[in-house]
């Protein structure tokens, strides 16, 4: 009898969990077009919060649920695309990277300060691996469209120190890659206690 409630609350919180990576994937997909423009970057580099539900995901349901969100969003993205996989591939990679320290670190120990640690880790880390990611994967794909000569002149066009596409990446997209993470850091320690009661809402109605 024991082992029947055992299997059926297993179901229960594997339902609610599906429920809160399909609620969260959506909103996700739907803040990848509500991108901006930010002051001191080239125009073609625009700002989003599509990164704040994966982590928000992860810690309500463990990095497999973040990593899923991620991925949902990006598969989601393909329908629309016009990087042909290429973009929404490396903002996979990217998430993953973001959320993985931070909910593993979660996982093992439910603190603040170790959610904490760990999202800061992978901001660092997400920072460091965009500029690998951008120089092999997605900026030999931006080619096709515009000119290596005319990107690197609308880096220069902000900064005539740089001299090369890589130093761009490093002065321009490392540090604002690691501001959009932590952006979605601080969001999600301001707003996830206020999201807990929510979730167990939709938890209770699937219970139920």
């Amino acid at each position: 009898m024991k082992q029947k409630n055992s299997t059926i609350s297993k179901k229960k919180v594997s339902i609610h969990t599906m429920a809160v990576v399909a609620i969260l994937s959506a909103i996700a997909y739907i803040l990848m077009f509500m991108e901006f423009s930010v002051p001191l970057m080239p125009g073609f580099i625009k700002m989003d919060l599509s990164d704040l539900p994966a982590l928000i995901g992860t810690f309500a349901t463990g990095p497999v649920g973040g990593i899923l969100i991620a991925l949902i969003k990006n598969l989601l993205h393909l329908t629309v695309t016009s990087t042909a996989g290429v973009g929404e591939l490396s903002n996979f990679i990217l998430n993953v990277i973001f959320i993985l320290p931070a909910g593993l670190l979660y996982k093992y120990k439910k603190t603040k300060a170790s959610a904490c640690g760990g999202a800061v880790l992978g901001a660092v880390a997400m920072a460091l691996v965009s500029v690998v990611s951008n120089y092999f994967i997605v900026y030999p794909v931006y080619y096709n469209f515009m000119p290596e000569d005319t990107i690197l002149a609308a880096y220069q066009a902000i900064f005539p120190g740089v001299d090369s596409i890589l130093q761009s990446l490093i002065v321009f997209n490392m540090p604002f890659t690691f501001v959009k993470a932590m952006i979605s850091v601080v969001v999600t320690v301001l707003i996830y206690k206020r999201l807990v009661p929510v979730l167990q809402m939709s938890r209770q109605k699937v219970s139920g």
